[in-house]
C-alpha cells in the first residue's frame, strides 16, 4: 500500500510528469528559497528531493514579499516530442485589496536538474498558470483570470491563450472557456491535457480550504465548449453538493469532515502510466481538531485512478473521497534515500533539504569555513522581510524532536543565535543566547512573536558559559517546549510550553498557505558580520502518528 501524504509537511500545489520510467513531482514554496522542489520516484511510492528549479535568487527575486507571497502553484510538464521539461510559475508580488499582481513565467531544461533556461513572461492574468503541449505541436498557457470587478463572480474564470515558442509571447489576450464543474466557486489550479480526441480540463474548486475538491470537464476543441463531468468532484475531502459561488473566501471551515482523514483534498494534478496504471497526486492537509488549524500546512497525497469506458478519469475504488491507504502500483518497488535525522555538517556541500526565507541559504550558511560546522554569518532580525539568516527544514510531524549544538559568542545584545520555530516573520518562537547588559555575561532567552506582537520572557532566562550549548525544542501535538544542555545528555528545560496548533494559516494573520518549519538562526542588527557556528542538526519525527 501507498499511505497517505506521501510528501508530509509544507508541500502544496503538487504537479506530477512523467518521462519514460522516471516521475518527477514540483510543489509551491511561496517566499522560499530555493524555489520548487522537485521530488523523483520509480514507483510513486518512494519519493526522493532530487533538485530544486529556482536557485538564483537575482533572477527571481522575493526580498520584501509579505508572507505567503512569492512562488505559486508550478506546473511541470514533459514534452516528449521536443525531449524538454517546462515548468511554468507564478510570482505573486501583492495581494492588496485583493487584486492578486502575479507575473507568470515559463522555463525549460533538457535534464530536470537543469541548467533552466531565462525565464520567458507569459503574462499576468491570474495565478496558477500551466502549460499544454498539443499533439499538432502547438501550446497553450491555461490560468484563473482573477476578477477584481463589482457583480462578476470571484474570483473569475479559467482562462486559455495560445503561446508561441518562436516568439516566447503569447498570442493575443487570454479567452475565458471554464467556469467550474460544480457550484463551490473558488474556482483554480486549471491543468489541460489531451487524451484521444479530447481536450480534459482538471481545476480545484471550493478555495483550497475545508471544500476543496479535484473537477474536470472535457472537449473535442481545445477552446472548449467544455462539458462538466457528471459526477464532479471526482476527488474531494468532503463528498455531496454545494452551493458556494457567492462566497470568495478559501478556508470554509463549515465543512470540514469529521469522517476523513485528509481534509482540503484538491488542486489535482495527474499521470499516465506505462503499464495503463493512472494515478493523481493532490494537496491536502490534517488539521488539529477543535481547532481545526494546519501546523504542518498542506501536504501531498496520491490516489490510483481509472478511465471509464465513456472517458471520464474516476477513484479506483469507485468513490470520490481521499483515502490515506492507496494500492501501489504495478511497478517493481524502488527505495529512494531520504532526508538524513542527523546532519553533521561535514560535507562540503550543504543539504538542498535546507530553504531560507526570500534568499539562498548559500548567502549566509557556510559547511567550508569551519570544516565539520555551518557557519551562519548574521543579517537583520528574524521579522525581516529581506535578508534573514535562517536555515530551515519543513516540519513533517507534529511529533518531532529537534537538537543542534552551537558555538556562539555574542558581543553587545544585538547578537543572537539559536534555534526556532517558525511560521513566517511574524509568528516564531526563538530560543536565542544574546548578551545581556542587565546580567552583564551572556545569557539564554525565548522571544516569541504572535500574530507581530513580540514577547521577551525575561523572568525565565538563564545565564550560560561563552562555551558549546545544545539547545533542543521538543514537539508533542498540541505542545512545544525549549530545553538547552552542555552535555547534549542533561536537558533543562527554559520557558513555558507553546501551543502549536498557532502556528497554521488557520491563525496566523500576516501569512497562509505555507507550513511550519524548524531551523537555526543568527542575527547581527549591527554590522551583519558576526557569525555562530552549528555543529549538527538532528531532527528526529514519528511520522506514523496522527496529527490529533
Amino acid at each position: 500500500m501507498i499511505y497517505n501524504p506521501i510528501l508530509p509537511g509544507f508541500n502544496p500545489d503538487p504537479c506530477i510528469c512523467r518521462k519514460g520510467n522516471d516521475f518527477y513531482l514540483a510543489v509551491s514554496t511561496f517566499e522560499w528559497f530555493p524555489g520548487i522542489p522537485v521530488y523523483y520516484s520509480k514507483d510513486l511510492k518512494n519519493w526522493e528531493l532530487l533538485t530544486h528549479v529556482l536557485t538564483n535568487d537575482t533572477k527571481v527575486d522575493l526580498k520584501k514579499l509579505p508572507s505567503a507571497k512569492g512562488i505559486w502553484a508550478p506546473c511541470l510538464t514533459y514534452c516528449e516530442s521536443e525531449d524538454l521539461f517546462y515548468v511554468v510559475y507564478g510570482v505573486m508580488n501583492s495581494m492588496n485589496a485583493r487584486y492578486f499582481d502575479v507575473d507568470n513565467f515559463l522555463i525549460t531544461a533538457k535534464d530536470i536538474t537543469g541548467p533552466w533556461s531565462e525565464p520567458v513572461y507569459l503574462h499576468s492574468s491570474g495565478f496558477d498558470a500551466s502549460i499544454l503541449h498539443d499533439t499538432d505541436g502547438r501550446k497553450y498557457v491555461v490560468s484563473l483570470e482573477w476578477e477584481t470587478r463589482e457583480g462578476y463572480e470571484k474570483p473569475g474564470a479559467i482562462c486559455l491563450v495560445e503561446y508561441s515558442p518562436e516568439k516566447k509571447e503569447i498570442i493575443g489576450y487570454p479567452k475565458r472557456v471554464w467556469h467550474g464543474g460544480t457550484d463551490r466557486g473558488c474556482i483554480e489550479a486549471p491543468h489541460l491535457t489531451k487524451k484521444g480526441d479530447f481536450y480534459y480540463i482538471m481545476c480545484a474548486e471550493g478555495g483550497t480550504g475545508y471544500n476543496h475538491c479535484v473537477t474536470m470537464g472535457r472537449s473535442r476543441n481545445v477552446w472548449g465548449p467544455y462539458e462538466k463531468d457528471p459526477e464532479n468532484p471526482i476527488v474531494t475531502s468532503i463528498p455531496g453538493d454545494s452551493y458556494e459561488r457567492h462566497d470568495p473566501d478559501h478556508l470554509k471551515p463549515q465543512y470540514y469532515n469529521p469522517d476523513s482523514v485528509l481534509q482540503k483534498s484538491g488542486h489535482g494534478s495527474y499521470v499516465d502510466l506505462p503499464n495503463g496504471e493512472t494515478y493523481l497526486v493532490h494537496l491536502c492537509a490534517r488539521p488539529f481538531v477543535p481547532e481545526l488549524c494546519c501546523t504542518l500546512g498542506r501536504e501531498t497525497a496520491i490516489q490510483k485512478m481509472k478511465w471509464t469506458n465513456d472517458g471520464w478519469l474516476r477513484m479506483a475504488d469507485g468513490s470520490n473521497l481521499a483515502k490515506t491507504e492507496v494500492p501501489e502500483t504495478a511497478l517493481p518497488e524502488t527505495p529512494m534515500s531520504h532526508i538524513p535525522d542527523f546532519d553533521d555538517f561535514d560535507t562540503n556541500v550543504l543539504g538542498n533539504w535546507y530553504y531560507a526565507p526570500r534568499i539562498m541559504p548559500e548567502r549566509f550558511a557556510s559547511v567550508t569555513e569551519r570544516p565539520g560546522f555551518v557557519r551562519l554569518h548574521g543579517q537583520e532580525s528574524q521579522t525581516s522581510l529581506n535578508k534573514v539568516s535562517l536555515l530551515a527544514r519543513k516540519l513533517t510531524s507534529v511529533y518531532a524532536r529537534i537538537t543542534t549544538k552551537m558555538d556562539f559568542c555574542p558581543e553587545i545584545h544585538q547578537h543572537s543565535a539559536g534555534l526556532i520555530l517558525y511560521y513566517d516573520n511574524m509568528n516564531y518562537i526563538y530560543l536565542r543566547k544574546y548578551h545581556s547588559e542587565s546580567l552583564g555575561q551572556n545569557a539564554l532567552s525565548i522571544i516569541h512573536l504572535e500574530n507581530g506582537e513580540k514577547t521577551e520572557f525575561l523572568n525565565t532566562r538563564i545565564p550560560v558559559e561563552d562555551k558549546p550549548v545544545c539547545l533542543r525544542l521538543t514537539i508533542s501535538g498540541r505542545q512545544s517546549q525549549f530545553s538547552w544542555s552542555y552535555d547534549n545528555m542533561n536537558y533543562t528545560n527554559i520557558g513555558q510550553i507553546f501551543d502549536t496548533t498557532k502556528f497554521s494559516d488557520e491563525y496566523c494573520k500576516y501569512g497562509e498557505f505555507t507550513g511550519t518549519m524548524v531551523g537555526i538562526t543568527c542575527a547581527d542588527r549591527v554590522k551583519h558580520r558576526h557569525y555562530a557556528d552549528f555543529d549538527f542538526f538532528e531532527y528526529i519525527a514519528d511520522e506514523t502518528k496522527p496529527v490529533n
